[in-house]
């Protein structure tokens, strides 16, 4: 269906597609069929030239456009009026793509528990077939941050020459011992709520009050707590860090479940660019496109020399960093900087 975007001349779409084709996965199980819910804003050029295609982080959206509203809009850095811009809803996700809360078609009943495991690579897989359905031969530029940037790596290396430029934000080509205990940490909040284990669709959601809570932690860096949430006033109790991360995780919980969550966290610790691939140096080698990878210099979650390491390994690439007092969800924030780093970028690869 088409909608018009917050912006008069520009065309923004939803759609939803479903690939009836069978999904073989890592772990060897196999989705039999599955949607993706995608987002597409402006118009695909004569010469198939223009295309911008973005992969959200653990809890995004398709939306790209809200949750990224400082680099892409009218007049920003990816301007529907010169791009088409497309973003999907990552397999596994709750916001229309097959994720635990879906019908499992073997069954006639909702998966919750049954749901398989998915890896990064998988994930690529699935927006593989999205990009063969809207006959896209050529992808300009694939950006993505966090767990969207392993997406995107694994994507970029399966893409070939059909990718031209490759933007990996605060992500890595390999999840660190660091990255997976967190996350194993905040699936324990989930598993200590008396409700994970039912088949409901809000099961597990005071652990994912809690689980987001910890996450926030590793999304922020000290500086920026003591920026924002110190306490001018003595007092004992009500301190103004407590209310933020608690906020925090109650907001999560207006907009996700805590099965997507558990699901994608997982997705994040497997992900490994160098499997069965003779490691992920090597992986990243073999990559044709132009990389730009940026880290965060107050990143505690995927630390700035992660990032590096990829562009030093890329058979093309190039290393820009953040610098923010907000740690990893900078990419997220920092457009001014992010604008800057890409238009250098693409002038030097003119």
């Amino acid at each position: 269906m088409n909608l018009k975007s917050q912006f008069a001349t520009i065309t923004m779409s939803q759609e939803l597609f479903h690939s009836s084709t069978p999904l073989e996965l890592e772990s060897g199980e196999i989705l039999t069929e599955f949607d993706l819910s995608y987002t597409t804003y402006g118009e695909l050029n004569e010469d198939g030239s223009n295309v911008i295609w973005v992969i959200h982080a653990l809890t995004g959206d398709s939306n790209a456009a809200d949750w990224w509203n400082g680099l892409i809009g009218e007049d920003k850095f990816f301007d529907p009026s010169r791009h088409f811009i497309i973003c999907a809803n990552l397999l596994g996700s709750c916001y229309g793509s097959t994720s635990p809360l879906s019908v499992n078609p073997a069954t006639g009943n909702t998966f919750y528990y049954d749901f398989p495991e998915l890896t990064t690579r998988d994930l690529a897989a699935s927006l593989e077939r999205l990009r063969v359905h809207l006959s896209i031969e050529k992808i300009h530029t694939l950006i993505g941050g966090s767990l969207g940037g392993q997406v995107g790596l694994e994507w970029a290396y399966l893409l070939g020459k059909r990718l031209s430029n490759a933007v990996i934000l605060a992500s890595t080509s390999k999840s660190s011992p660091w990255v997976i205990g967190l996350n194993e940490a905040q699936r324990m909040a989930i598993e200590a709520d008396q409700s994970w284990g039912d088949k409901k669709e809000d099961a597990g959601i005071k652990g994912l009050e809690a689980a987001r809570a910890v996450a926030m932690l590793s999304y922020r860096h000290p500086d920026d707590f003591q920026n924002k949430q110190l306490d001018t006033e003595e007092k004992l109790d009500g301190f103004r860090a407590s209310s933020y991360v608690r906020y925090q995780g109650n907001k999560i919980t207006k907009r996700f479940n805590a099965l997507s969550y558990w699901i994608l966290s997982k997705t994040m610790d497997s992900h490994d660019l160098g499997r069965k691939r003779g490691g992920h140096q090597k992986a990243l080698s073999e990559i044709q496109a132009r990389i730009l990878a940026i880290g965060v210099n107050s990143d505690l979650l995927f630390l700035p020399e992660e990032s590096r390491l990829i562009s030093q390994h890329a058979k093309k690439g190039t290393y820009k960093e953040i610098n923010s007092t907000a740690g990893h969800d900078a990419f997220l924030i920092e457009f001014e900087q992010l604008s800057y780093f890409l238009q250098s970028f693409y002038l030097e690869n003119k």
